[in-house]
């Protein structure tokens, strides 16, 4: 954002040299970034005088060349060859003496030196107005004033106006910071600490008046929590034409093209108050009428920039009896703007709901001065005083009439946020005791007004237009940065605490166990936590401001961030992937927001790449769920059961679960989920609750010694129904034979021919030990045999 230096200066009347009032900016946190010098015209007409030609003769060599004596207020007048068709005896002119560096109006620059030009020696330049900045035209030198005295400094003549420019790297919190009255008073507030406080002057507005009642136009708006408040009044028998110098170059100076009289008003007030303004054209208003109203969807604008836009439903439109004319505090329509043969304009002043201002401008990808400001939230409080501001400079510089009572449709003021700040807070924060007077005198410099006070603090009022400030902690900040960060002292003395954090810490467990993915081939990834709402549950926490229609809302879960991410790098030719991620799920339960912290791991492709000695191996469930027993068996967790399930995500899958609920789900990602994000292959998807894994993480290591005895291994190849799991199988043999039964595995899976209908085989592993002896074959059959007999009985499963 730039600041002039001499802008500040009508509001701030200070003796304070620019380099002293960067240090004082920056200090209350308003970066000063750069201090350029500015000069209205580049290089300041140095070295340019008013000329008296005195003799004007035909070039002996050249016919299109003339030889000029000119008197520019030195003893002896200069001798100058002139190639201007309108130079001529008697003339005032202007000169650029030997030395001068010009900066032409087209952006070059050159310096003037002594020169012969076809054998007749010249010692400066007669100047065309383009040649000096001062203009376009090259239709011959400049005619000046006859009654100018010759070697009179040209820029005094063209009131040269010199500035320096403050680069200040605004943060967006800052609305209240954005034009030049903001910035003067915060600077008031910072030079308060100093030796000098100066008086913020505002530009008086006292001689505005209603000059006639021969205008009027008719303004509703649709809805007040769109627009709080709307102001406007007419001007008549207005002149739109070039602005004044002094206008030209204060626009100028901040950046700005000057465009007309009346528009550079309104852009001047922006930057001078941060109240955006919009100029109509009256004769261009249908029925005299303004309706502040949403679009109606399908509705067509051409804006300023000669682009046609089709409106949404949700834009904010300023509309006449037919049609919209601008999009409201976000860019002027084409249609109704100011122009040449404008002679009566309708000035609006208002103040949009800056949500609504937000998504227009993103919805349509527009920026402007304007939407900037109004969507960080301006101050609803100077809309008036900014229009009259705006109409009686167009009166001076465009001419005109008042020809209206002002509209002012304010329903519902916008009071003060209420805080309390409580002094021994403040203190502790801060770290250093400030007094009492001291605070009052900070908060009174900010227009920050003291309702009431008590024996442990004060209940403030702040500004609507501080939108930054509405918690304790604002105001605190607010009087630390005026009172200045530089006047905190700091103890010699350090003291620190090294706080003891147990070993089942949640951040120390994500670190083991992210080593232990990594290990294995793993990738960890970071997925935004803002997500489309066709991504979402209907319970779902939306934005109130969302960036966009594709980041409104916070995810409901993460299986779409791991899909996207496996999109995105199977679209670019890498399909063995391997990743996992750290995050969090939210939604919304009667109102109550919640969040849950979340383990997620995603794989697909080949386990292996394909070589001379080894064929490809796809991914598989299994390989998934040996990760997560890993994990949970890395953290302690050993006791659990597990149940298969299908959900509209997971075609197939495995939920690992005890008495206080699920840890962990393992699953195929159903097809119609991977088409969703064009997918073409297998995807496996596991999800721990990880907030659950970590109530249920063990510290204690249990030693045992090697067993002695040597285990025994015996399989059976069983007939069953398909309805049996193995599951159901493992957990039988576990009750059955709970002393010496260690492990069962199923090794082998058949359903096909030469089998019944309906029916399976399973091939399951045993591994028997006995930690005390060496198990006997009558033993080993005995477990053996009632195994079999529980399997016959609870699941008519017979040998094969």
């Amino acid at each position: 954002m730039r600041i002039s230096y001499n802008w500040l200066k009508q509001f701030l009347k200070t003796d304070q040299n620019p380099d002293e009032l960067a240090v004082v900016l920056t200090d209350l946190g308003l970066e000063v970034e750069s201090v350029e010098a500015f000069e209205s015209v580049k290089g300041g007409l140095k070295g340019v005088v008013v000329g008296h030609v005195l003799t004007c003769e035909k070039h002996p060599n050249a016919d299109r060349l003339k030889v000029t004596t000119v008197d520019v207020g030195e003893a002896t007048p200069l001798q100058i060859v002139c190639g201007a068709a309108n130079v001529a005896a008697g003339q005032k002119v202007p000169v650029a003496t030997i030395g001068a560096v010009l900066h032409t109006h087209s952006g070059e620059s050159f310096t003037i030196k002594k020169g012969k030009i076809r054998d007749v020696e010249s010692f400066g330049m007669i100047c065309a107005e383009d040649e000096i900045g001062l203009g376009s035209s090259h239709n011959g030198i400049l005619v000046l004033d006859s009654k100018l005295k010759p070697g009179t400094a040209l820029a005094a003549t063209y009131n040269i106006e010199s500035d320096f420019i403050f680069e200040i790297g605004l943060t967006p919190n800052r609305a209240d910071a954005m034009s030049h009255l903001g910035v003067a008073r915060d600077l008031r507030a910072g030079l308060l600490q100093k030796s000098s406080v100066p008086e913020l002057q505002t530009p008086s507005i006292s001689s505005f008046r209603v000059d006639k009642r021969t205008l009027k136009i008719d303004v509703k708006v649709a809805d007040s929590k769109l627009v709080p408040r709307y102001c406007g009044v007419t001007i008549s028998g207005v002149t739109v034409k070039d602005s004044p110098t002094w206008l030209q170059n204060k626009l100028k100076a901040i950046g700005l093209t000057p465009k007309n009289n009346v528009v550079d008003v309104t852009n001047y007030v922006l930057h001078e108050l941060g109240q955006p303004l919009h100029a109509f054209d009256t004769a261009k208003i249908n029925g005299q009428k303004i309706n502040v109203r949403t679009a109606t969807a399908g509705e067509k604008l051409l804006t300023l920039d000669d682009q046609e836009r089709e409106l949404h439903e949700d834009d904010l439109v300023i509309a006449d009896a037919q049609n919209p004319l601008c999009l409201a505090g976000v860019f002027g329509g084409k249609n109704s703007g100011v122009s040449n043969e404008t002679t009566a304009i309708f000035l609006e002043s208002a103040y949009f709901n800056p949500v609504s201002v937000r998504k227009t401008a993103k919805r349509h990808g527009l920026s402007t001065d304007a939407s900037f400001r109004f969507e960080r939230g301006i101050d609803p409080n100077i809309t008036e005083y900014a229009l009259k501001r705006a109409a009686l400079l167009i009166q001076e510089v465009a001419g005109g009439e008042i020809t209206s009572d002002i509209i002012d449709i304010h329903p519902k003021k916008i009071e003060p946020f209420t805080v309390f700040l409580n002094l021994q807070k403040a203190q502790k924060i801060i770290g250093q005791q400030i007094p009492a007077d001291t605070i009052k005198k900070i908060l009174a410099s900010l227009d920050i007004k003291i309702n009431s006070v008590t024996d442990t603090g004060l209940g403030l009022l702040i500004p609507p237009y501080r939108v930054d400030v509405q918690r304790e902690i604002d105001v605190i900040e607010e009087i630390l940065r005026v009172y200045g960060y530089n006047n905190i002292q700091f103890s010699k003395k350090l003291n620190a605490t090294v706080a003891n954090s147990p070993r089942t810490e949640s951040f120390k467990l994500e670190n083991s166990i992210a080593t232990q993915l990594a290990a294995n081939g793993f990738y960890e990834m970071m997925a935004n936590s803002l997500t489309s709402p066709e991504h979402a549950s209907e319970d779902a926490v939306k934005l109130l401001n969302p960036l966009s229609s594709d980041l409104a809302v916070l995810r409901t879960n993460m299986l779409d961030s791991a899909l996207e991410a496996v999109a995105y790098n199977s679209n670019r030719k890498n399909k063995d992937l391997k990743f996992f991620e750290f995050g969090k799920v939210y939604h919304t339960n009667n109102g109550a927001y919640q969040e849950a912290k979340k383990l997620t791991l995603v794989i697909t492709g080949n386990r292996y790449g394909e070589n001379w000695i080894t064929p490809a191996q796809p991914t598989s469930f299994y390989e998934l769920k040996a990760i997560v027993t890993n994990i949970l068996k890395r953290l302690g967790i050993d006791r659990y059961d597990n149940e298969s399930f299908s959900s509209e995500s997971i075609s197939e899958g495995l939920r690992l679960f005890d008495r206080e609920g699920t840890l962990a789900s393992i699953g195929l990602v159903h097809g119609a989920s991977l088409k969703k994000h064009g997918i073409k292959q297998a995807v496996f998807y596991a999800e721990l609750d990880w907030e659950a894994v970590c109530k249920r993480v063990t510290t204690k290591l249990k030693i045992t010694d090697i067993p002695k005895f040597p285990e025994v291994s015996r399989d059976l190849a069983l007939l069953l129904d398909e309805s049996v799991s193995f599951n159901d199988l493992a957990q039988a043999a576990k009750q059955t034979e709970k002393s010496l039964l260690k492990s069962v595995d199923l090794f082998d899976v058949y359903v096909g021919e030469n089998l019944p209908a309906g029916k399976k085989s399973y091939a399951l592993s045993f591994v028997l030990q006995d930690k005390d002896k060496t198990l006997t074959d009558s033993q080993i059959d005995k477990v053996m045999s009632k195994l079999t007999d529980v399997f016959a009985k609870q699941f008519e499963a017979t040998l094969r």
